[in-house]
């Protein structure tokens, strides 16, 4: 099998086609997991599984995607460097319109798709509002009140740094050491 078909193929299950629908309400549901993560080189996640259900609301003008995200991805702790699993949910609205190109900036919900097009591509979408979904700090859940970060791995982390700091106190130069007795004498 040629490799630029896998690629396409994969692809092709996420799009949704909306030629052929009838105006209203449709709903689909895909199941993500780690061979989607794939895909993404360099990504912010390589492990997960989320579920992802759209809502599809099919108008002559445009169609109105509701979304819901929910489930799990494998992050990095930012204190003590473990993977952990971090619950993630998004729910979020997106319009696809019909036209040649952008006629002018309607915000970062709005896709573009030409009027001969007959299905829309959800795959890079969908992995761009899972990213959206991740917390900006990335630490263990603290369900219990304990803090559930490695502690060896924290011990470690403290050690280096009081090392490093009683080596810069050592190598202070004696001019500013002067200078520091001046002020403090001031």
């Amino acid at each position: 099998m040629h490799p630029l078909f896998r690629i396409v193929s994969w692809k092709t299950k996420y799009n949704i086609e909306f030629k052929g629908l009838k105006e209203g309400l449709h709903e689909y549901e895909f199941e993500i997991n780690d061979k989607f993560f794939e895909h993404f080189n360099e990504g912010l996640v390589e492990n997960g599984e989320v579920t992802i259900i759209v809502k599809l609301e099919k108008r002559s003008a445009f169609l109105k995607l509701h979304l819901l995200i929910s489930g799990w991805l494998e992050l990095t702790c930012d204190r003590c460097l473990e993977n952990y699993p971090q619950n993630v949910e998004l729910e979020t609205e997106l319009f696809v319109k019909y036209g040649e190109e952008k006629e002018f900036d309607e915000g970062d919900n709005v896709i573009w798709v030409l009027p001969e097009e007959h299905y829309i591509s959800l795959a890079q979408v969908i992995y761009e509002y899972i990213a959206l979904s991740i917390p900006l700090r990335h630490v263990h859940p603290n369900e219990t009140g304990d803090n559930s970060c490695n502690q060896e791995m924290l011990n470690r982390l403290e050690n280096i740094t009081h090392a490093e700091d009683s080596e810069e106190e050592k190598e202070i130069d004696p001019r500013w050491t002067a200078l520091k007795n001046l002020k403090n004498n001031n």
